[in-house]
């Protein structure tokens, strides 16, 4: 977590935590009552229903004033629950491309008696939502319901087409993806010169005190590989040498011990540029160092000590399962190992597969990426279209906070429509602790005013694009 180095700025951008009392207008209540409805639609893999919670936002709209052909429920074929919505509302002229606001609606599993609360169930408690996808990422999906609502009910006509597509599928890698199938199969419904989705928002101090607004340009790519050792076998009181197990125990030891190189482009620059500014002192000196010479291994231990900039300058890979054996009382014929690849933009998986392979450095293990392989995307850019009217709003909204571009280390529905021509920035508005709201977590939460905030954020931006050429 970012922290100031002088006592002037910490004043300067002190402001109340995420607790800080929120007064419930009728307004509020009104994206509240939203906010509840979606968040309380279980939308699990194992028992949810994205396709119901897709049904009840379209409602809300259509009461609204939305007429049914601008709602569009689709359903994968054979995946009655895995569906979604994309709903239109039509700007003054038709020659300027749509703007597509993005926000999926499955969520992580969660079950009742690891929680503290019905994880279920949205509970307001001492200035926080708690609930599964209190943030990750009901909050940004029905802040866009509501968006398109107040818009309609304002009688704001914008100048594009605003398209909103609430996709499921995100959180599960054997659900169908939402966004891959409407890609695939109803491009024209979500087409647009650009998106606004999920991947970065405000971080806070411990004392609750905001640090910086990032705006995510760019992600890391998602890719998993295994590796496989194949023995004969036999009885275990009688062991040989050759074993799968120990074979693949040492492959995983030489990938946990490889560093990969430190890489940059113009979304980390930055990033690690302003916050030189705002760390300062020794940590400062080393991201400066390293900016000048990304071969500095000294800087780089020194950076690296914080996890997240050390998957921020680089490819990361790491072993997330292991699978051997067949018998206790017999040699193992086979041991897997799922080894997570997040790999910095411009690096191919061919090219990690190569690494990987060269680390292993053990023909006896096979080195394979889990098909179907990813496809990675560029950094889409940081221009003054995209920035003009953050910087505006954030002024208003979150006077004296720096605005910091990041590059996500883990991943979003944005790589996949980057990758397909439509450019996805990650602009949450909200604010959160240091641990993140605890997303995935158990006890997910998010502050209400920082919610109420972040609702107001994105309208003000929104209308912005909305209204120029």
């Amino acid at each position: 977590m970012f922290r100031f180095s002088l006592a002037a700025a910490i004043a300067l951008f002190a402001t109340p935590g995420l607790a800080a009392e929120a007064t419930l207008t009728p307004d509020r209540a009104a994206f509240r009552d939203t906010y509840k409805e979606l968040v309380e639609t279980n939308t699990t893999l194992s028992v949810g229903d994205c396709t119901l919670a897709a049904k009840r936002m379209a409602q809300r709209l259509k009461a609204a004033g939305f007429a049914d052909s601008d709602l569009h429920i689709y359903t994968p074929p054979d995946h009655p629950k895995e569906g979604g919505l994309v709903a239109i509302l039509h700007g003054s002229d038709p020659k300027q491309k749509a703007i597509l606001l993005l926000a999926h609606i499955d969520v992580v599993e969660a079950k009742r008696e690891d929680w503290q609360r019905d994880p279920f169930t949205l509970v307001e408690e001492g200035g926080y939502f708690y609930a599964r996808g209190a943030s990750d990422d009901k909050a940004m999906a029905a802040i866009w319901v509501d968006t398109l609502i107040r818009y309609r009910q304002e009688k704001f006509v914008p100048k594009r087409d605003l398209k909103l597509a609430l996709t499921c599928g995100e959180e599960t890698e054997t659900a169908v993806n939402g966004v891959e199938y409407l890609i695939a199969h109803e491009r024209k419904l979500i087409d647009a010169a650009f998106a606004i989705n999920e991947g970065a928002g405000g971080s806070l101090d411990e004392n609750g005190k905001r640090v910086t607004l990032e705006v995510e340009a760019g992600e890391k790519l998602y890719q998993d590989f295994h590796l496989e050792v194949t023995n004969p076998g036999g009885h275990s009181s009688q062991p040989v040498k050759e074993n799968a197990i120990y074979r693949l125990a040492g492959a995983l030891t030489r990938v946990g011990g490889h560093e990969f190189p430190v890489q940059l482009n113009d979304t980390t620059r930055a990033y690690f540029t302003k916050l030189a500014e705002i760390k300062g002192g020794k940590a400062a000196d080393a991201i400066r160092a390293l900016l000048k010479n990304p071969h500095d291994a000294a800087a780089d231990a020194e950076v690296s000590q914080d996890k997240q900039w050390h998957s921020m300058l680089r490819t990361t890979c790491v072993a997330t399962m292991v699978d051997a054996g067949h018998a206790v009382n017999a040699l193992p014929q086979r041991a897997r190992a799922n080894v997570n690849c997040r790999i910095f933009p411009g690096t191919t998986v061919d090219a990690v597969l190569q690494t990987l392979t060269k680390v292993v450095n053990d023909g006896a293990v096979s080195v394979k990426p889990v098909l179907p392989v990813n496809v990675g995307a560029p950094a889409p850019p940081l221009t003054k279209a995209i920035m003009g009217p953050v910087e505006a709003v954030a002024r208003e909204i979150y006077p004296g906070t720096p605005i910091v571009p990041v590059l996500t280390t883990g991943a979003t529905d944005g790589n996949h429509l980057t990758a397909a021509g439509i450019p996805t920035y990650g602009i949450e508005g909200t604010f959160t602790d240091p641990d993140n709201g605890n997303i995935h977590g158990l006890n997910e939460r998010i502050g209400v005013k920082a919610l109420y905030d972040g609702r107001d954020f994105l309208f003000k931006l929104v209308k912005i694009y909305a209204t120029e050429g």
